[in-house]
């Protein structure tokens, strides 16, 4: 019989040793080497117990345990204390005592039980636990039995959580990929596609499968040379050298026939063994669109407004120096013309100045409301008597049912507002009649300015409350910094109301806001839009 069982006790372990090398499921390997433990010692019942630093000490598999018991030892398990003298290793005298008290009083219905650490490199990582129903003590024999699966067991552990530390590492970067807002794209040494994150395939309008195994340079296609070597000029001239020569490309990508192309900026990043192998390249591609467009915006907004400066101190510095010279007289119609000249270009320069503050307000995080009661009938009447002196060409009035409501509201912004729009409708109207008109609904009113001038183009409409946006047609003939409607529009939405063109005039531009009747607003500020 002995023989026999020594050859039973070698064919377990070669078979314990096969799915060690095959079996990556923790949970299928422990159950494995319990049930052939509960075999070779003639058990009936018997747990394994692991140790992780997530959930502590917990009852990982068991077998002919009532779940009741299992639950029953948990709490106890979790007290099991670090042995002081012995770093790594636990003290399992009082788990034991207690597994020794529930078999000698049979209340489960097991008379017996035998448990051994589970030890790797030094440290206990579990115990394993078997139970007999019948007398008698388990042999030294037995120990040495469950001893060599415990080893096994051991080794099962420590196999499946270094499998499961790799794949969490894994599953944390392909996560990483994929939740990044930029294009990222893993590449062979030979620069073949391996994966790529779903950022990149929405930019470059293709699926995954039409991607993986492809070239670099089938996917990353530019439209024009970009500035630089492209990866695959550096990779021809012996790059990386070092492990952290990072390449830097910036151009145009090719999308498809029937889109744009795309400003991108891709980053290459080598990954090299410590044996200073190619590993992967790492290419991060980054949508550059607003870069460009705010260095558009730079070049736009240093153009107009020296033009919009250079303008004015010319015209002042040129009556300043005729009226200072020595060797004329000047009438006094003169002096007053020229007097007139220099304050109008100077509260054009002052509105300028202002303008330009007030994005600068809007840009740092808002410019506070001040609130009260405005009459904007009442106030579009004073406005338009004012502009009125200011123009021979035009006629302003204003339409405004008698119950045009009250609105709580900023005056002097509201006062600003209608300033852009008369101030807009007397520019780009050559002459004709301009008109400011109310109406009321429920929540809201409206007010419009319109004029009888060319009107705006269809292509315009949708930029031209864009900041330092001029219509191109316009923008020949007539002066500006195209900052004006542009504040309009933030100051409006701070009031919690919409402003927009109204491309059904028959003749001419007819601009038109909302404000909410109601007192109840939240929002006190201008925001940047």
């Amino acid at each position: 019989m002995l023989p026999d069982f020594r050859v039973r006790q070698r064919d377990y372990l070669l078979e314990i040793a096969r799915a060690l090398a095959e079996e990556l499921d923790l949970d299928k390997l422990l159950e494995r080497i319990l049930n052939v433990s509960i075999e070779m010692l003639a058990g009936q019942a018997g747990f394994i117990a692991l140790r992780t630093e997530s959930r502590g000490w917990h009852v990982r598999v068991w077998s002919g345990l009532p779940r009741a018991l299992v639950q029953y030892l948990e709490p106890y398990l979790k007290q099991i204390p670090e042995d002081e003298q012995n770093p790594g290793q636990v003290e399992l005298a009082h788990i034991t005592q207690l597994i020794r008290e529930l078999t000698r009083s049979g209340s489960f219905g097991m008379l017996n039980g035998v448990g051994l650490p589970l030890v790797a490199r030094s440290t206990v990582i579990g115990i394993i636990y078997i139970f007999r129903s019948y007398a008698g003590n388990f042999s030294n024999n037995d120990r040495a039995v469950l001893s060599s699966f415990a080893n096994q067991a051991a080794v099962a552990v420590q196999n499946a959580q270094l499998y499961n530390q790799v794949n969490q590492e894994k599953q944390r970067l392909f996560a990483l990929l994929d939740s990044a807002a930029d294009g990222m794209i893993i590449l062979s040494p030979n620069l073949k596609i391996e994966r790529i994150n779903p950022a990149l395939r929405r930019m470059i309008k293709q699926n995954k499968t039409e991607v993986l195994g492809l070239e670099h340079n089938k996917v990353i296609k530019w439209a024009n040379p970009p500035s630089g070597l492209t990866l695959e000029d550096a990779v021809a001239g012996g790059w990386p050298l070092t492990a952290h020569a990072n390449l830097y490309v910036e151009g145009d990508l090719f999308i498809q026939k029937d889109h744009p192309n795309l400003p991108v900026g891709i980053t290459y990043a080598p990954l090299i063994s410590q044996d200073g192998i190619l590993l992967n390249v790492i290419a991060t591609i980054r949508d550059i669109t607003r870069f460009r467009q705010a260095e558009e915006l730079k070049s736009t907004f240093i153009s107009i407004i020296s033009h919009e400066l250079k303008t004015p101190v010319a015209l002042i510095k040129g009556y300043v120096s005729t009226l200072r010279r020595e060797d004329a007289r000047w009438d006094r119609s003169i002096v007053d013309e020229a007097l007139a000249v220099i304050e109008d270009e100077s509260d054009r320069l002052s509105l300028l100045i202002e303008n330009l503050l007030d994005a600068s307000r809007l840009q740092a995080g808002g410019m506070a409301l001040k609130r009260s009661d405005v009459l904007i009938s009442e106030l579009a009447k004073r406005l338009a008597e004012r502009f009125s002196t200011q123009t021979q060409k035009h006629t302003i009035h204003t339409n405004f049912p008698l119950d045009f409501p009250v609105v709580l509201a900023d005056e002097n912004r509201i006062q600003q507002v209608l300033n852009n729009l008369l101030s807009n409708a007397i520019k780009y109207s050559p002459e004709g009649e301009i008109t400011i008109s109310g109406q009321i609904r429920p929540e809201i009113v409206i007010i419009c300015v319109s004029d009888q001038g060319p009107g705006i183009a269809h292509d315009d409409i949708p930029h031209v409350f864009d900041r330092f946006y001029r219509a191109p047609d316009m923008a020949k003939n007539t002066q500006g910094a195209g900052l004006g409607l542009y504040l309009t529009r933030s100051i409006i939405e701070a009031h919690g109301g919409h402003i927009w063109v109204n491309p059904e005039s028959d003749q001419g531009a007819r601009i038109c806001f909302s404000i909410p009747r109601s007192t109840e607003f939240e929002n006190d500020k201008l925001t940047m839009v």
